[in-house]
């Protein structure tokens, strides 16, 4: 018998921006610029993902709490090889059937220790289709590059698969669009890799701010900076190595002779990545911004300055990117970059204690601040603290690194259909931010403003053609699911 789980509600008062497929062949008589009072001049309907939100759903079989279930890794790297075997850790009852990757050189650790571990080798692919050709696997880890990421998805979801995918789940809006309409079109369970949404300690910080004891909030500072600066010296005209499979990797990305740092430093290019210090790394902080906040949709303008103001090194990346988004009621300010060696991450004593950052300092850390107080807020275990006028901490509740809780979520709504912390639809709100952000700097780091109903840039035909993507035959976005 077939049992149906409530998805949960589902509030799209606030949801918004960026290019919706649906929105793509508009012409540009049809969207009319950005009235100075702000006012929606779009007369398109919503995106057609919106229509196919399910709240419910009804297939796929119960599983008991023991049942095995079967999983296979699609990049096999050292995060991917991370990922797996914290899987393998905390549930004995899930065999890893296939490590997948188009690099014959990885994957090697992660094969060796499963093996140990289950008493059973698991195949090397180099193709993920293998995979999704295979009715025994029930689910698939992805930790591709991120211009990977939407279309394994996709495929995953299409082929009845379970799917955890890694930060940040798309490389632009629409991707995150498809990849919620295969969620919902095929009932698949997709957990987003932004592992704070099953931190206790940010849920805690929610609610502390639902109490209205911060006062009003008017303003969040969200924090990115990591060490550096690192200087980049690009090496092209390389033939590909024989333990690769160039064409696979490359995948939905424009056609490109090899080079070892496409491959090996992929997140400093536009084409494979939304950025090491922002859509990366700061995605994290991004998304638990939004949970403190009651998971608010998207602002009404975005602004992002910033340059490679330290080498002149060709790096599509910037330095640093200063990023405002207004909400309207708040205002909230993101700082991604790569130049300061004396900004520090959480510590491990912190991120497993019950201690928290020296706030200063950290790099990754939060401000909220509210008309009664100021809330500092710590990624991935960092926990949170609320101060008074006095210096004083008036509350706070430390943290723990939630990996293995969020992991052991996936594998649990595997079993029961119910649906995951990190859901598709959250992780594509949160995803946007990034690549607004993106969008902005890149069409000449403009202030843009977008509709929250139509998801669409209003003001900039160079930013609405940055946010379609591009995709090479054989690798296009499908356009029905």
């Amino acid at each position: 018998m077939k049992r149906r789980h409530f998805f949960g509600s589902l509030s799209w008062s606030m949801v918004g921006l960026g290019l919706a497929p649906s929105c793509s062949n508009l012409k540009e008589k049809e969207i009319t610029q950005q009235k100075e009072s702000g006012e929606n001049q779009l007369q398109d309907g919503s995106p057609a993902y919106r229509e196919k939100i399910k709240t419910t759903f009804s297939e796929g079989s119960v599983m008991g709490s023991n049942d095995r279930v079967v999983l296979a890794l699609i990049g096999a790297g050292n995060w991917g090889t991370n990922l797996i075997l914290n899987i393998t850790d905390i549930n004995k009852n899930v065999i890893v059937k296939y490590v997948c990757d188009v690099d014959d050189t990885r994957g090697g650790r992660a094969i060796s220790e499963l093996e140990k571990r289950q008493k059973i080798k698991p195949v090397r692919v180099r193709d993920m289709r293998r995979i999704f050709d295979d009715q025994e696997v029930d689910g698939v880890i992805i930790a591709t590059p991120q211009h990977w990421h939407a279309l394994a998805t996709i495929w995953a979801c299409q082929a009845g698969k379970d799917v955890y995918v890694e930060k940040c789940i798309s490389l632009n809006i629409g991707e995150g669009q498809k990849m919620i309409e295969a969620a919902m079109k095929y009932e698949r369970i997709v957990q987003c890799g932004t592992q704070n949404r099953s931190a206790d300690f940010a849920l805690s910080a929610k609610d502390y701010i639902k109490s209205g004891q911060l006062g009003q909030v008017v303003s969040v500072n969200v924090m990115g900076l990591l060490n550096g600066p690192v200087p980049f010296n690009e090496k092209k005209g390389e033939k590909a190595p024989d333990t690769i499979d160039w064409n696979m990797w490359l995948g939905p990305a424009p056609k490109v002779p090899y080079s070892v740092s496409r491959n090996k430093s992929n997140l400093f290019y536009w084409d494979y990545s939304g950025g090491l210090a922002l859509g990366n790394d700061s995605i994290h902080q991004v998304d638990l911004a939004r949970i403190v906040l009651g998971d608010p949709g998207f602002p009404a303008s975005v602004y992002c300055t910033g340059g490679r103001y330290l080498f002149d090194d060709q790096r599509d990346m910037p330095d640093f990117q200063m990023t405002t988004f207004d909400y309207g009621n708040f205002v909230l300010t993101l700082q991604t970059g790569e130049f300061t060696p004396y900004m520090l991450k959480t510590n491990p004593e912190i991120r497993y204690g019950d201690g928290f950052p020296e706030w200063k300092q950290n790099s990754t850390k939060i401000e909220i601040y509210g008309t009664n107080g100021k809330m500092y807020v710590g990624r991935m275990g960092g926990g949170w603290q609320v101060y008074d006028k006095d210096r004083q901490v008036v509350a706070q509740e430390s943290g723990f690194f939630s990996l293995k809780t969020h992991l052991g979520n996936y594998i649990d709504c595997i079993r029961t259909r119910n649906q995951p912390n990190g859901n598709i639809i959250e992780g594509h709100k949160s995803a946007t931010l990034v690549h607004l952000a993106n969008l902005s700097y890149r069409a000449g780091k403009k202030q843009l403003y977008f509709s929250g109903e139509h998801e669409t840039v209003t003001n900039d035909q160079q930013a609405r053609e940055l946010a379609i993507g591009t995709y090479r035959k054989g690798f296009e976005l499908p356009a029905e699911v």
